[in-house]
């Protein structure tokens, strides 16, 4: 079965959902560690990527796709603007024009995003940031394709090991962003960060279910 474009449209849809509904959330994750301010940041580009969907709802997935990262871009604040526009165009420019994608796809997709949010923010794992719920979340995904499983349950793998690779950024010491300059008082917090990608790929999972 094929993820169409209507479906990435509905997981885009989810995904500014889920953030309108777990922004204080996110905002009170922030205020431990960073400047409180990640949750309302989130929201306020995904409120602006829905008013701007309908002119291009009727585009391949890449012009989609990379639409959303544009507007990220424009209308999120601190360093999430430019990390999670970096994660929708590059994913974007991965699927190209293609109308509907397959599992593959999702998983080059997001393997360019990850590569490119590591290269932007000159992180690695276990540096307390969004990529400690990327990588596992690619590599879950990976290894369910390679053992044949269904889009549902490799889907559902990779939100299960990103939901893990979140919280097992709450003992890390952060290296990278605002929250390095806390240094051992970092320790003890959820990322953020890798919060709201834990989000992101949990909808895809979610959306994308019976596809």
């Amino acid at each position: 079965m094929a993820i169409t474009r209507d479906d990435v449209l509905n997981w885009i849809k989810s995904y500014a959902q889920a953030i309108e509904e777990n922004c204080e959330m996110l905002t009170d994750l922030d205020r431990e560690i960073g400047d409180a301010d990640h949750g309302a940041n989130m929201r306020r580009g995904f409120r602006a990527v829905l008013e701007k969907l309908p002119s291009v709802e009727d585009k391949d997935i890449g012009t989609i796709l990379k639409n959303v990262g544009m507007t990220l871009l424009s209308k999120v604040g601190g360093a999430a603007g430019p990390l999670y526009s970096t994660m929708f165009t590059k994913a974007g420019m991965t699927i190209g024009t293609k109308m509907e994608m397959d599992l593959n796809d999702w998983a080059q997709a997001l393997e360019a995003s990850t590569t490119g949010i590591a290269k932007l923010g000159k992180a690695l794992p276990n540096d307390k940031t969004m990529l400690d719920a990327l990588y596992p979340a690619l590599n879950a995904l990976s290894a369910a394709m390679g053992n044949g499983a269904s889009v549902g349950e490799a889907l559902q793998k990779s939100a299960d090991a990103a939901h893990e690779g979140m919280l097992a950024t709450i003992p890390l010491v952060a290296r990278k962003g605002r929250a390095s300059y806390l240094g051992e008082r970092s320790a003890g917090h959820q990322d953020p960060g890798a919060t709201s990608t834990y989000l992101l790929i949990k909808t895809a999972a979610e959306t994308w279910t019976d596809c």
